[in-house]
């Protein structure tokens, strides 16, 4: 059972910041237009702008700049650590 666990823990961590990479890789790309147009772009945008268009809604970008992918990123880590607790305490509970 505790095998299972950390085995699930891994997965979801590391799709976590798989997604992470993703996101930074999509946001870099803002800095080149065209790139966003290419076959990889659309697809990029696909799996990232849902998730960014949540914080979107909320955070008005300041003047040039939009901030909304910082606090998107930063939600993101809070989400992996939070979890990363949840099955610290099962593993604990499984563990006694």
């Amino acid at each position: 059972m505790a095998g299972l666990l950390i085995q699930l823990h891994n997965i979801i961590f590391y799709a976590i910041n798989i997604y992470s990479i993703l996101l930074v890789i999509y946001i870099l790309m803002s800095w080149v237009p065209a790139s966003r147009e290419t076959k990889f772009g659309i697809l990029l945008g696909k799996i990232a702008e849902p998730y960014l268009g949540f914080f979107r809604k909320f955070i008005p970008p300041l003047g040039m700049i939009d901030i909304s992918p910082i606090v998107a990123l930063f939600a993101l880590s809070l989400i992996s650590r939070g979890i990363g607790q949840v099955f610290l305490m099962i593993f604990k509970a499984v563990l006694y």
